[in-house]
């Protein structure tokens, strides 16, 4: 059986020789096919308009006014662009604004269809500058495609014009929404603060004239305050006049004693006749008649007159004594009464005052959450304000500037989109060439049959001798004798030989 030889170059060399057609026919065919595609093919003009993009200047956040303080904002907001860019409502706009091309086939009327908003998705597109990721910087391209030149640079204006439009009316309804939110945080924040302060106020009421106290403790509870300092000051004085109290009762005791026993009354402490100066004197002198006395009794008789001069002087001072102890009694009395009045009176005002304490002790705590509430609703209704502020400064800002600018007008450039016709006619000829090559290596590949070593000369003469006219195909007809007969290309015939062709292996 036959074996199949290596693919040899000069196999390929000698029936490019003999099939020089097979090789330039498809290059000229594709060649003239990519020149008159490139004369009549219309090129494709690509409008570019840039566009910056700013943050919003109001707003306390917004330290440098104009810029974005993060990235992530700046790409958020450009992502949202470029969703804007490809819907419909833009495009129909903007094909509306520029109207239908001329060789229009359908109803102008009609203008834009969906299969033309459509088409027009895939003819726009935002890109960033050259050299920069989309997202990190503030300038991007609106770029749009058309057949021709100044249609293109129409589509990119409109596009722009109502991208930036459509963009401002965006925020304008976010603002309006926000607005809308922030009116009913307002609002709950009022009606939540407005019932605090109204418990508030009837808890205050209720207090009294110990407002101010409450508010002190409430706001120090280890300072000290006036009702403190009064209660301190009523303990200091019912004290002392409890002491003064047991002082009356005692001195009225020594009296009532005295007054059945003068022993008893020359006896008692000076100290506790500090109240009685006249009895004191009594006393004091009572005290020295004695002394003389008992001194002139010592020196003289009983009978002698100076003996009965200063007993008799004795007992006028005894009796004078006694009628004043019966004045001191009476007086006694009443500085007792006076004072135990006036210890029941200190006490009655310590358990006002007690009772006063003990009751702002019971509201303090309510008083403190009323307090903390009304505070902290105090500062959701200041921070739902100052938000509902900015955004209204926002919603202004929308109807007044953008942040959405145009940079210059569109550019189409000198030139086209590529390919030019040169590329078109050049690439049309190296495909011609690159589909001959493939015919002429499928219609002609030879073969070889294996022979004895000893034949092998005689079958090289004999090739040598025959030239291309010897190359013979898997059925064993000689090329030759193909070209003269039956020239018909067979593709499962050539198939078959690629098949069984054996590449050598290195």
């Amino acid at each position: 059986m036959a074996a199949a030889t290596p693919l040899d170059p000069r196999d390929v060399l000698r029936a490019l020789k003999a099939h020089p057609w097979r090789l330039a026919l498809p290059a000229l065919s594709c060649g003239v096919l990519g020149l008159v595609v490139a004369l009549v093919r219309s090129p494709t003009w690509e409008a570019s308009q840039a566009m910056i993009l700013r943050d919003d200047a109001s707003g306390a956040r917004a330290s440098h006014p104009g810029q974005f303080s993060q990235l992530d904002t700046m790409k958020t907001a450009q992502e949202t662009i470029l969703e804007l860019s490809h819907s419909r409502i833009v495009l129909s706009r903007a094909l509306a604004d520029v109207g239908p091309p001329e060789d229009y086939s359908l109803d102008p009327a009609q203008w834009p269809t969906d299969r033309d908003i459509d088409d027009a998705q895939e003819d726009t597109k935002i890109a960033p500058p050259k050299g920069a990721e989309f997202g990190k910087t503030e300038l991007f391209y609106v770029k749009a495609q058309a057949k021709d030149r100044q249609r293109a640079v129409a589509l990119s204006a409109a596009l722009s014009r109502n991208l930036q439009a459509r963009f401002e009316e965006l925020r304008n309804s976010r603002a309006n929404s926000v607005i809308d939110e922030l009116v009913k945080t307002v609002t709950l924040a009022e009606a939540d603060l407005q019932d605090s302060t109204d418990t508030l106020t009837q808890l205050e009421s209720s207090v009294g004239q110990d407002l101010a106290e409450l508010r002190m403790l409430n706001e120090s509870p280890s300072g000290e305050s006036d009702l403190r300092k009064m209660t301190v000051d009523l303990e200091a004085e019912l004290r002392a006049q409890k002491a003064a109290l047991k002082s009356c009762q005692l001195l009225l005791n020594l009296l009532q004693e005295g007054q059945e026993n003068p022993g008893r009354l020359l006896a008692s402490p000076s100290r506790l006749l500090d109240t009685q100066p006249a009895l004191k004197r009594l006393k004091e002198g009572l005290v020295d008649a004695q002394l003389a006395t008992a001194k002139l009794q010592g020196m003289m008789s009983l009978d002698h007159p100076q003996v009965r001069a200063a007993r008799e002087g004795e007992r006028e001072i005894g009796q004078h004594l006694h009628d004043e102890l019966e004045i001191a009694i009476r007086g006694a009395e009443i500085d007792q009464r006076i004072a135990a009045d006036r210890v029941a009176n200190l006490e009655r005002q310590e358990k006002a005052v007690n009772d006063r304490r003990n009751r702002l002790a019971q509201v303090r705590a309510d008083y403190a959450n009323l307090v903390s509430m009304t505070k902290h609703r105090t500062e959701i209704l200041k921070t739902a304000q100052l938000e509902l502020s900015e955004a209204r400064a926002m919603q202004a800002a929308t109807q007044l500037a953008s942040v959405l600018d145009l940079v210059d007008t569109p550019d189409t450039g000198s030139k086209p989109l590529p390919p030019g016709k040169i590329t078109i006619t050049l690439g049309s000829l190296l495909g011609g060439l690159m589909l001959g090559a493939a015919w002429l290596f499928l219609s002609i590949q030879p073969v070889r049959e294996a022979q004895p070593a000893g034949a092998a000369k005689s079958s090289s003469a004999g090739f040598s001798a025959g030239g291309a006219g010897s190359l013979r195909d898997p059925g064993g007809r000689e090329s030759g004798a193909r070209d003269s007969g039956d020239s018909e290309f067979n593709v499962q015939d050539a198939w078959r030989r690629l098949r069984s062709t054996k590449l050598p292996t290195r």
